[in-house]
């Protein structure tokens, strides 16, 4: 993945978050462009409305079909002939995993819709997105805090980004469990030690400490990984 773009109708959110950490190193040093629009930008009444009210009624507001699609195809291209991948935040979307945050980072490019208000019209959502995706059982008020999160993980596994590229791969939720338990120095502080395997030097014994911890901490936490990886093989 080279580049990314949000479409918002708050950009300056992402002013501070592309400027940060790895990210913003990475971005820094040239390894990824992102870029956030307003989506206001595409719109064509005096008071630059990106919602309406539902058909059939109910509470809330409905956003626009007309801005979005308008948006999309000004800065990826029209569906179907275009050659980045466009993701609607949505509760209603698929969950995000970190196997989808590594197969995104193989894509040259994202775009990324932040949804608002009670929803988005299904019409932009048939014309202009390829994947509606949540980051979990909960609802925010819109999707700019979502795309944070899938910018920050799918990053994390593109080349450069990171400056030790084995990071991601030693982290929670790859081989379906979570990460051990992790200790720095001093060893002893307020009576509770480093396990002393961590400082023996014995770098296969400590492998396998790692891993009974990770599987311990696993069927302790979210088992459910586990059945998950077992179904997968």
């Amino acid at each position: 993945m080279k580049r990314v773009d949000v479409i918002t109708i708050f950009p300056e959110l992402f002013a501070p978050f592309r400027e940060a950490g790895v990210l913003g190193q990475a971005i820094a040093r040239g390894e990824l462009i992102l870029e956030a629009h307003d989506l206001r930008s595409w719109t064509k009444d005096k008071h630059r409305s990106v919602d309406d009210i539902p058909y059939g009624g109910g509470p809330g507001m409905v956003m626009k079909p007309e801005p979005i699609v308008e948006a999309v195809e000004a800065v990826v291209g029209a569906k179907g002939a275009r050659g980045a991948r466009v993701l609607l935040m949505s509760p209603q979307g698929e969950r995000f995993t970190q196997e989808k945050a590594k197969e995104w980072a193989r894509e040259s490019h994202l775009a990324i819709v932040c949804g608002r208000y009670e929803g988005v019209d299904q019409r932009a959502i048939e014309l202009a997105i390829d994947e509606e995706i949540s980051i979990g059982d909960y609802v925010l008020s819109g999707g700019e805090a979502a795309a944070m999160v899938v910018i920050e993980a799918v990053s994390r596994f593109v080349p450069g980004v990171l400056g030790n590229p084995a990071s991601a791969e030693t982290e929670s939720f790859q081989q379906s469990l979570l990460e051990g338990p992790q200790y720095t120095r001093p060893a002893e502080f307020r009576g509770l030690a480093v396990p002393e395997v961590l400082r023996s030097g014995d770098h296969a014994k400590i492998a396998r400490w790692r891993a009974e911890a990770a599987l311990a901490r696993t069927k302790q936490r979210r088992p459910d990984l586990l059945a998950r990886g077992e179904g997968d093989e």
